[in-house]
């Protein structure tokens, strides 16, 4: 049976009105929620980006069923991936159980702050396989080290760990990250409703695991005010990864997205008030065969959606 996700996300809303989302996302009858872990919004019109581990441990407290993922963070440059580890086991303790760990290759845009090298896609993809390693060797508890191609992990042990294994899910977007996926993690997150994406990762592992998208549902008053607000807020979704990995600043996505128009929007999205046209978005990627699909929606009125969801969308998925 499918599960619904709600995006928190982090480049709009401030870590309090996060919190509250959180919130009023599990009242309703949301499955679990998806935080973005950015250091930067994508664009100026987006306005924030605080500390995501923050909010989740706010956000762990404040709940006490839903659940808890990451959408995604990159454990590879902005943090050693010890650091994702522990703030990971974290979590999962404080929410009894209820956390995913959603990992990927990162952008530029976030990870380039701490000086460090951008490393080639290739990299990336084995910089993340070596991280999950890491992540996986200190949950088993004790005290552990590791000498790998990217990493040094000293003589380290987490302390508070979980009961029970942390699933890990992996963003991918085509083959190479879909072999790596296979490898090393339990399940698969995407932005498109790419069957292959889903298929590939089946045929790879044999069985598949927990398959994870993000669908753009921009509720808004009428279709043409949906669309702008996806425009305003969202333009930089219309670029593709292989650009969005790599433009270094917001202000690099301002001039890349200048003349993208909202009409150019409006394959990729649902908007307006009509719970059929949402129902159709939402529908693309169950038919793909993702069974976890995370609605994000665009704007300040995040309560108006999440209603919506409640009385009319959510009545309408099955």
């Amino acid at each position: 049976m499918a599960k619904f996700g709600y995006k928190l996300m982090t480049e709009e809303h401030g870590p309090a009105a996060l919190v509250e989302n959180a919130m009023l996302a599990e009242a309703v009858g949301f499955d679990f929620v998806s935080i973005s872990d950015h250091f930067h919004p994508w664009l100026e019109a987006q306005g924030h980006a605080p500390f995501a581990w923050s909010v989740l441990g706010a956000i762990a407290h404040a709940t006490s069923r839903i659940g808890i993922a990451t959408g995604l963070t990159c454990p590879i440059i902005r943090y050693h991936p010890a650091i994702v580890a522990q703030a990971a086991a974290t979590i999962a303790v404080m929410s009894g159980n209820r956390f995913t760990l959603a990992v990927g290759a990162g952008e530029r845009l976030n990870e380039h702050v701490t000086g460090a090298r951008w490393p080639s896609v290739h990299e990336r993809h084995a910089m993340v396989g070596e991280a999950i390693d890491i992540c996986r060797l200190l949950w088993k508890g004790g005290v552990q080290s590791h000498v790998g191609e990217h990493y040094v992990l000293d003589h380290a042990r987490l302390y508070d760990i979980p009961d029970r294994a942390i699933p890990i899910v992996m963003g991918v977007s085509g083959p190479a990250s879909i072999n790596v996926a296979a490898e090393k993690a339990d399940g698969i997150m995407a932005t498109e409703p790419d069957a292959a994406l889903v298929s590939g990762f089946k045929a790879r592992t044999g069985k598949g695991g927990p398959a994870y998208a993000e669908a753009l549902c921009v509720f808004a008053p009428s279709e043409q005010a949906g669309l702008d607000l996806a425009r305003e807020r969202f333009s930089f979704g219309s670029l593709g990864w292989a650009v969005n990995s790599e433009v270094p600043s917001v202000a690099g996505f301002e001039a890349a997205t200048k003349f993208i128009r909202a009409e150019d929007l409006a394959d990729a999205v649902s908007a307006g008030p009509d719970v059929e046209r949402h129902v159709a978005q939402v529908r693309k990627y169950l038919d793909a065969g993702f069974d976890h699909v995370v609605l994000t929606c665009p704007g300040d009125d995040q309560e108006r959606f999440i209603r919506f969801f409640e009385k009319e969308l959510r009545p309408r998925l099955g």
